[in-house]
């Protein structure tokens, strides 16, 4: 080989690498808490908490103020988010503890597809039953523990070392960690036990600033941590493989706080999410950015850096934000993202006939407009159930421990704040925001977010702020008919003919069923499951 061929040779091997190099697709990396509202990460501002490894994310990449989960309920919020589409447009998978359809095609699908590595660790897509429509694993790909653990809730850091070991080191990837953190149970009094003072916790405006609700809120920030600390173990093993600049690191929730009033709710504390993006020198890092963003965007954006063609049967709805991340501005970036949507259904068996509370909400910058589909409905549940066993014997009504009929909320998750509402709620000042928690709703709401952040002013009727009801009703009426919400095409009962896999409760019969039959929808599935008397 002659002088100059070895030369044009190393020239050309120069090229193709350097090539090769630049064209390395990115990997993906997704942390997702559960149960977690947008306030409760310190980058924010919070003094209840100390998180350095979502800090860090967004030191280091953009910090994102104004990002909204599609459903405030985890399993819906998840199936949005991994298919693109709103929960409206995904049938089961759009409720909570029902089925997944395989038709609806996920990122994780579509990037294995491509040649990506995928895989999962902790809470993926659920709760509720994938196999039953035709998958054979997880929508957010097959699971990953680390041997020795028999609990899901812990193993995440060895799961995700264990994917990284066993991955093809030639190929990208995409992973999942979905921790269960801050999902209750808690061990009550962690948070004092942990060395937290009442004094730097932060009670939400919907609750009363008690003692009892204070220790509530620092056993939540315990768990809080406790994701945040699997978050910083995971990024260093991300940096020891050499990939974390390579890496798109976006940090979550799937809905907020567990607490009465917020999650289950499509109010601010349910829907408003933490979220901080990395990606390495790929971004204008530093950058606090106050654009509307949704999960079915962050669909997008996956998509749109992975150069990844996302589905065409079942197509996506959200729009990337890679545009917003190559920006060096921060504050509202893009000013057409002047609004995003969520909704929920069916949450958990809370009511008679296991039915939904149908919500609907568009949020702008300025206000949240909410469509209450069933305001006959209890939203949390009515105050009593039937005592199962006693039920199944005579029919008898269950005793609460906390007060005869006030064991039937079981749209909020059982909780010191709860228990602490029903058993002071001869208190006028604690009765007051019991009532706010369970009692029905009007079929519209509508916040000023800036003023009131808590949702606790409803304007609807406000005559000041009939122009805003009015276009805030049109714009989001307009949408959901765009997008073929049942709610607003056909039959919303729909909904209620989705079968639910968790445990069923079961409740009198409400006086709006009674005096109206007709009203209460057909559900097979539910005939097959009802106890004997």
């Amino acid at each position: 080989m002659t002088r100059t061929v070895r030369l044009f040779s190393l020239v050309l091997l120069f090229f193709v690498t350097t090539h090769v190099r630049a064209e390395k697709r990115p990997n993906i990396f997704i942390a997702i808490s559960d149960d977690q509202s947008w306030l409760h990460m310190s980058a924010y501002g919070s003094k209840m908490v100390s998180t350095p490894s979502f800090d860090r994310v967004a030191r280091e990449g953009v910090l994102f103020t104004q990002a909204f989960c599609p459903s405030p309920g985890c399993s819906p919020s998840r199936a949005a988010f991994l298919t693109g589409r709103n929960t409206w447009q995904i049938e089961h998978a759009g409720t909570h503890a029902s089925y997944f359809d395989k038709k609806y095609e996920t990122f994780p699908d579509r990037l294995a597809a491509s040649g990506y590595t995928v895989g999962y660790t902790g809470k993926g897509w659920g709760p509720g039953d994938f196999k039953k429509l035709g998958r054979t694993e997880n929508p957010a790909g097959p699971r990953f523990t680390a041997k020795g653990y028999r609990s899901k809730r812990f193993g995440y850091v060895g799961g995700f070392e264990r994917f990284l070991r066993e991955r093809p080191k030639d190929k990208p990837f995409c992973f999942w960690f979905g921790s269960h953190d801050p999902h209750r149970s808690y061990v009550k009094g962690s948070g004092l036990a942990k060395g937290k003072k009442l004094s730097q916790a932060e009670v939400p405006p919907f609750l009363p600033d008690r003692p009892e609700i204070r220790s509530d809120m620092l056993d939540y920030a315990v768990e809080v941590e406790r994701f945040d600390t699997h978050l910083g173990e995971m990024l260093a093993l991300l940096e020891k493989e050499g990939e974390f600049d390579n890496t798109l690191v976006i940090v979550t929730s799937d809905n907020g706080i567990p607490i009465p009033r917020a999650k289950a709710n499509c109010y601010e504390y349910g829907i408003h999410m933490p979220l901080a993006i990395r990606f390495g020198d790929k971004i204008s890092s530093g950058r606090v950015v106050d654009d509307l963003v949704g999960f079915t965007d962050l669909t997008a954006t996956i998509y749109d850096l992975t150069t990844v063609a996302p589905p065409t049967s079942f197509p996506i709805v959200g729009r990337s934000i890679a545009d917003i991340l190559r920006s060096k501005k921060g504050g509202v970036v893009d000013a057409s993202r002047d609004a995003v949507f969520s909704a929920r259904e069916r949450h958990s068996s809370s009511r008679y006939r296991s039915l939904s509370y149908p919500q609907r909400a568009i949020r702008t910058h300025r206000f949240l407009f909410i469509r209450n589909f069933k305001p006959e409905r209890w939203p949390a549940g009515p105050a009593q159930k039937f005592d199962r066993a006693k039920y199944d014997a005579d029919g008898m009504l269950a005793t609460s421990r906390l007060g005869g009929a006030h064991g039937g909320y079981h749209d909020i998750d059982a909780c010191p704040s709860l228990t602490y509402l029903i058993k002071n709620r001869e208190d006028a000042e604690v009765g007051r925001f019991l009532e706010l928690a369970v009692g029905k709703r009007p079929a519209e709401e509508l916040f000023d977010i800036r003023a009131d952040p808590g949702c606790l002013r409803n304007l609807a009727k406000d005559p000041n702020f009939a122009d805003v009801r009015a276009k805030l009703t049109k714009r989001l009426e307009d949408y959901l008919s765009k997008t073929g919400d049942a709610r607003m095409t056909e039959d919303g009962d729909i909904w209620e003919t989705y079968p639910r896999v968790s445990k069923l409760r079961w409740f009198p019969e409400p006086d709006w069923a009674r005096k109206n039959p007709k009203s209460v929808p057909k559900q097979d599935w539910l005939e097959k499951r009802r106890p004997r008397k």
